[in-house]
């Protein structure tokens, strides 16, 4: 038993001390450094490119495709409803709709959300929890039909593509004001 307190100390001095190192700046200046630490390998620009799947909010980078709210509920019941419930709207903590009128504050996508475009982006990258980024550009487009249908922010009939999609207003851009300050890093 002493055996092993002992090894908890040392490491526990070994940590401290590497902490004190690197606020003490005892390390090597970085011109002491090499050039490479011998593992990776550079990204090639197809690799980048297909990393680089941002939607902007005016629509650039949207893929070719498209999809609806009938298709978008089949695919919602089938990969999303374990995670946020069979209409989105159950009092969850992953709750996606909110009804116009309601009056209970939750952030959803219909009341939160100021472009349409976002919902697309953040579905495309980040959906279905388990396995994200798995989604095809059809499964996408419908998702995000189903869900702007379910937040009475689209009609149930229309279809969404790269062209329509960033035409939609959603019902929160109003509430967001562009940030227009200057001189630090800005976004535009």
């Amino acid at each position: 038993m002493l055996m092993k307190r002992t090894g908890c100390y040392r490491v526990a001095a070994v940590m401290v001390l590497g902490m004190l190192a690197c606020h003490t700046n005892t390390r090597p200046p970085v011109s002491d450094w090499p050039s490479h630490f011998g593992f990776g390998k550079t990204a090639t620009s197809r690799q980048i490119d297909s990393l680089n799947i941002s939607i902007a909010p005016d629509g650039k980078g949207l893929p070719s495709g498209s999809g609806n709210a009938l298709s978008g509920k089949a695919i919602y019941l089938a990969k999303c409803a374990a995670c946020h419930g069979e209409t989105g709207a159950e009092p969850t903590a992953n709750r996606l709709v909110a009804p116009m009128g309601d009056t209970t504050r939750v952030k959803t996508i219909g009341n939160y959300w100021p472009y349409a475009t976002t919902v697309y982006d953040y579905i495309r990258r980040a959906m279905p929890f388990n396995a994200p980024g798995s989604l095809t550009n059809e499964e996408v487009y419908s998702l995000t039909a189903f869900l702007l249908y379910r937040n009475e922010v689209i009609d149930s009939t229309l279809s969404l593509n790269a062209v329509n999609l960033p035409k939609i207003v959603m019902p929160a851009k109003k509430y967001y004001v562009d940030d227009d300050r200057r001189g630090g890093n800005e976004v535009r």
